[in-house]
């Protein structure tokens, strides 16, 4: 079986290599329940044609290579709706939704308002259930665009996420949030630079969230699988709370040899999340840490981040190669959507 597997990685990183980058367009989607509009990305693959751009480029992070209003491909594609960690963006996405496209799929993803590099709010970007109701709002954009639908195979309706984002696609797939057991477990946590601590160092307010509202069933019956990478908000969750939750998911920690944790911890969190889905599959992919997910940083990336007093978004573990991890992940994934 391992064999196998190997070939077919093989094979679809050949494939990769010789295809024409994913194409994407720049779209705005209707948000009523935000007030306003979303920006965000179709990306497909590539019949040719548009300008070639190093989407999501900045002084801190290298750029993903796609072409810019490409000609799409001939044929219908599965869908799949892609979403960023909380105070990421669709820039810091794009070698997964570019890799996803190139694989074989049409994937949509969004700016979440509130939650966004540069529209960032942490208290409204903790209402987790808002970022599922921007990817509702933007499958029902993608449905009601005909020149884009007549491309869609929405019987192969699939979500992913990093780190928030995972959770956001957990919870499309039917994963319970429970707001008093993450309060209580992020009491005695260990230290996370992502979950419990960095939202006690930014002044987040547990408390002010209504337990009805934060634990309600998000469910999505179009959605026919799920991976989420890192997820986040796992901590004290019970069998219960994943009792909805769809049969086919993959979970993807990112870890070092020395943390790798067992199944039951599933990532570095050590939420314990993974054992309240014994049918899932996992994988820790090695060596990375949580935000070996983002791009390859540029030279200068660090001393940027430090000046500006953000987490160290470029800092890996020894032997981490941010690109290598980031075309396994992608195998990985569309791998198990059989893209």
């Amino acid at each position: 079986m391992r064999s196998l597997l190997t070939a077919a990685t093989l094979l679809l990183a050949a494939h990769a290599a010789t295809a024409e980058p994913a194409g994407f367009r720049s779209v705005t989607v209707p948000a009523a329940h935000h007030g306003r509009e979303m920006t965000g990305a179709v990306w497909y693959p590539s019949a040719g044609g548009g300008e070639t751009v190093s989407f999501g480029e900045n002084g801190v992070f290298h750029g993903t290579r796609a072409l810019d209003g490409a000609r799409m491909a001939e044929g219908r594609f599965p869908v799949i709706l892609a979403s960023h960690g909380l105070g990421g963006n669709i820039g810091g996405l794009g070698w997964l939704t570019a890799g996803l496209a190139e694989a074989g799929a049409l994937v949509v993803s969004v700016n979440h308002p509130n939650s966004t590099t540069r529209d960032f709010d942490l208290q409204e970007g903790l209402k987790h259930w808002t970022r599922v109701q921007d990817l509702r709002a933007a499958l029902d954009w993608l449905a009601a665009r005909p020149e884009l639908a007549a491309h869609a195979d929405f019987s192969r309706l699939y979500a992913v996420g990093f780190s928030a984002g995972g959770w956001t696609a957990l919870s499309l797939g039917g994963l319970r949030a429970d707001l008093e057991g993450y309060a209580a477990r992020c009491e005695t946590a260990p230290p996370s630079s992502w979950q419990c601590a960095d939202l006690a160092r930014r002044g987040a307010d547990l408390e002010a969230y209504s337990s009805e509202e934060w634990n309600a069933g998000r469910k999505d019956d179009r959605i026919g699988a799920v991976a989420a990478i890192d997820p986040a908000l796992t901590y004290g969750l019970r069998t219960a709370h994943a009792r909805e939750l769809i049969d086919r998911v993959l979970l993807i920690g990112l870890g070092t040899a020395e943390t790798r944790l067992p199944a039951t911890d599933f990532s570095e969190t050590g939420s314990g999340f993974a054992a309240l889905v014994p049918g899932a599959e996992t994988e820790t992919m090695t060596p990375a840490a949580h935000f070996s997910a983002l791009p390859p940083c540029k030279p200068e990336g660090p001393a940027i981040l430090a000046a500006a007093g953000e987490d160290p978004l470029c800092d890996d573990p020894p032997g981490a190669d941010r690109r290598a991890l980031h075309k396994r992940i992608v195998a990985r994934i569309a791998r198990f959507l059989a893209l």
